[in-house]
């Protein structure tokens, strides 16, 4: 090249960052997003299954107080606090072991085994003796004291049920362990096995008539802790080719500790979400537990109030699950992968904002306006399946518990970018302040409004929740708003087609009318659903609604 002459060649092009790309998210969110499809479909089947099974009686609150149970320490220590704190923690183990091995100071992701084998000897330890104690207790309860029938079953079939505490517990960090090996389908397969093994006992009760009875009831107990050990085995053989068990677990000594200083503040959060379903649970089985008075006064619920709860908020949660979860549980890995790089992180986390909006908004306007139809059609019409009474109580838990979708699955994704940048206490500190209203918001509304007291205070609770969360949020991003622009204009199209849809929704329920017959609420049902949603991805195109196309796998 002659020195005097320019050279013509243009400059290189930007190396683009790898947030910038919302391929990786969308590709995760459909993978767990089609697997917790199936999920919660088979969940919803199993709902239907014991509904039809038990009805709004009280060995149906009885059976679903023993479910809740360990449930709720799932979400404590197996999918909530500790899962919170150990999928970063492996995250950087696993990293720190793979840039060793590449510069030859190692063989392979020693550390992460190291962790993970550590993480899982004393989760089983701890959830083991917890479980222990507190079936001490429960024999010595029934041992030493009276009890009516109702409450009698009622303890026993949470002994029954509350070994599939520990076994789900394990499930669900090894389902973590998945989701960080990039294994997200299979890691949410696990309530399709839960799923499997209850609907199975149930269909069999009831195709040989047996059904609404104490023996049916603990031996749908007994499937659903079958299917704990199950889930344990098959995520164990799944993780054979990427985690070596081992019993040295100095080498994971800093990330252990760092880990247990996270899950603390995290538990304490998590202990008071689940506070406030155990006060649910208890509000709503205090006829059966304690007695129909309360102070002197008719108590406003009864025998049935915890059964018609219980399966209407799995009405909720499907689209909640499927989509709202499924964001969170994408993003979270992404999220802690970029926890070093602010505007990756702030471009991850708003990304799956507007991905959990383009579902939350929608849904929960749809299951406001097809309250009555869905519960008729799942719980209702003949059978031993919910009293009309019940099927129009459980109509306003729905009503009550819909309009917060959005904000349900919104929190989900703002708690763990919290967790990704390693702050515990923020969540936590916000979660507890929220306790109190929640509380009072139940022992307050119950009497006007009976359960759906309870759904509505929940509503509230966590709309609260979410906007403490997202401004609270700035300390993670440099003090920039976490719903900036894109974010705020891609909830204002995402609600105007939501608007659209109500309105063809309410033209085809309105052209339908209301008949009192299971095939012709199906058909409204059906018509409605049908009209919305194409109404709305009609919509939503026409106003370039950026985040249909990254759900749908399109490029721009």
């Amino acid at each position: 090249m002659n020195p005097g002459v320019s050279d013509p060649s243009p400059p290189p092009a930007p190396v683009p960052r790898e947030a910038d790309d919302h391929r990786p998210l969308a590709r995760a969110v459909r993978a767990v997003s089609l697997v917790t499809l199936l999920s919660r479909v088979a969940g919803l089947i199993r709902n239907v299954v014991v509904a039809r099974i038990f009805g709004d009686t009280a060995v149906g609150s009885a059976f679903a107080a023993a479910f809740q149970t360990p449930n709720m320490f799932r979400r404590l220590f197996g999918e909530g606090a500790l899962s919170a704190a150990f999928i970063p923690a492996y995250s950087a183990a696993r990293r720190e072991d793979e840039a060793g091995a590449a510069d030859g100071a190692g063989a392979g992701p020693r550390r992460a085994d190291a962790l993970a084998s550590w993480t899982m000897l004393a989760l089983g330890v701890a959830t083991a003796a917890l479980t222990a104690v507190i079936e001490v207790v429960l024999l010595a309860l029934l041992l030493l004291m009276d009890h009516s029938p109702e409450r009698a079953l009622s303890l026993k079939l949470i002994m029954v049920m509350l070994p599939f505490m520990p076994l789900i517990c394990g499930a669900a960090i090894l389902a973590g362990m998945l989701q960080v090996h990039g294994r997200f389908a299979w890691s949410s397969s696990g309530p399709l096995v839960l799923n499997a093994f209850v609907v199975g006992a149930g269909v069999y009760f009831i195709a040989t008539g047996t059904v609404g009875g104490e023996v049916t009831a603990y031996a749908l107990a007994a499937a659903t802790t079958l299917s704990g050990l199950t889930q344990v085995v098959f995520f164990l053989r799944l993780l054979r080719p990427h985690l070596r068990w081992t019993s040295a677990f100095e080498s994971a000594r800093a990330e252990a500790v760092i880990m247990l200083r996270r899950f603390v503040p995290v538990a304490i959060g998590m202990g008071t979400i689940q506070l406030n379903a155990f006060f649910d649970m208890l509000i709503a089985m205090w006829p059966t537990w304690i007695g129909p008075t309360v102070l002197g006064s008719a108590y406003p619920l009864d025998k049935a109030s915890n059964a018609i709860l219980f399966n209407t908020q799995q009405i909720y949660q499907f689209p909640l699950g499927v989509f709202g979860i499924a964001v969170a549980t994408a993003v979270f890995p992404l999220l802690a992968r970029h926890a070093r790089h602010a505007e990756d992180f702030l471009l991850t986390l708003r990304r799956g904002l507007r991905l959990s909006l383009l579902i939350g908004i929608p849904a929960s306007i749809g299951l406001v306006l097809v309250r009555h139809d869905i519960t008729g059609v799942l719980y209702g019409h003949g059978g031993n399946s919910f009293s009309t009474d019940g099927v129009a109580r459980a109509a306003m838990v729905l009503g009550a518990f819909a309009p917060g979708v959005w904000a349900y699955s919104l929190n989900h994704v703002l708690t763990r970018a919290f967790y990704a940048q390693g702050d515990t206490r923020t969540p936590m500190l916000v979660s507890v302040s929220m306790v109190a209203l929640n509380l009072a918001l139940n022992v307050t509304l119950i009497w006007p409004l009976r359960e759906a007291g309870l759904a509505l205070a929940t509503t509230i609770t966590a709309t609260l929740q979410c906007l403490v969360l997202a401004h609270l949020a700035r300390r993670l991003t440099g003090e920039r708003a976490v719903a900036d622009s894109g974010v705020i204009g891609a909830g204002g199209r995402i609600a105007l087609a939501a608007a659209v849809m109500c309105a063809a929704v309410l033209v085809v329920q309105w052209a339908l009318g209301e008949r009192d017959s299971w095939w012709w609420q199906l058909l409204r049902l059906a018509c409605a659903t049908g009209a919305g949603g194409a109404v709305f991805l009609v919509a939503a195109a026409a106003l370039r609604v950026r985040e249909l196309g990254w759900l749908l796998g399109a490029r721009r």
